[in-house]
């Protein structure tokens, strides 16, 4: 069984904006699967499960991602590396996907809660929301809508592509083998 979480925030304001890719992940995988509702108050998340495989949508607001991945993880007994977490990446231009094991949260609250929950050794798919201009502006880019023509892009080529790649994980492919096959620059 593998952990799928896409991290976002919770609320309709911040449904289309760039933290919340990986929430966009996890509906569009959900929307081909059919699935189940699991409701358990202390998994603090929104949990879908399919015959293989649990969709997350931790409902903590990002900063504290880690309390539900952590719940979840030791309910079923998953370990770190059946664990697949898809979120924003600041430091890759707009629609590059990138995958690794481990390293470092770069910033990214959502990755430091998880990274302190439960260590660095779980999937990434990182999905390359570019940068603002200012440094100082990062907040409000990240909790800022995309464009329509962003959107666009993001339904018709690039979540598919990372769906794509998501199976070939869980299929058992290796991260090199994912890295050369799905990386997207």
């Amino acid at each position: 069984m593998s952990l799928i979480v896409g991290l976002g925030n919770i609320g309709e304001k911040y449904l289309l904006t760039r933290h919340n890719i990986g929430f966009m992940v996890i509906d569009e995988m959900a929307r081909n699967l059919n699935t189940s509702n699991i409701n358990k108050s202390n998994f603090k998340a929104d949990v879908l499960k399919s015959s293989y495989d649990l969709l997350v949508k931790p409902q903590t607001y990002m900063n504290l991602s880690g309390d539900a991945v952590v719940a979840i993880k030791n309910y079923y007994k998953i370990e770190n590396d059946d664990i697949i977490v898809i979120h924003d990446d600041l430091d890759l231009p707009f629609g590059s996907i990138k995958f690794k094991i481990g390293g470092g949260h770069g910033g990214h609250n959502g990755l430091k809660s998880i990274d302190s929950n439960i260590g660095k050794d779980y999937i990434r798919v990182r999905i390359g929301i570019g940068k603002p201009e200012h440094r100082e502006d990062v907040i409000n880019y990240v909790l800022d809508n995309f464009s329509k023509e962003e959107l666009n892009r993001l339904k018709d080529i690039i979540i598919p592509h990372a769906i794509k790649a998501i199976e070939a994980l869980k299929s058992g492919e290796s991260i090199n083998e994912i890295k050369s096959k799905y990386t997207l620059k």
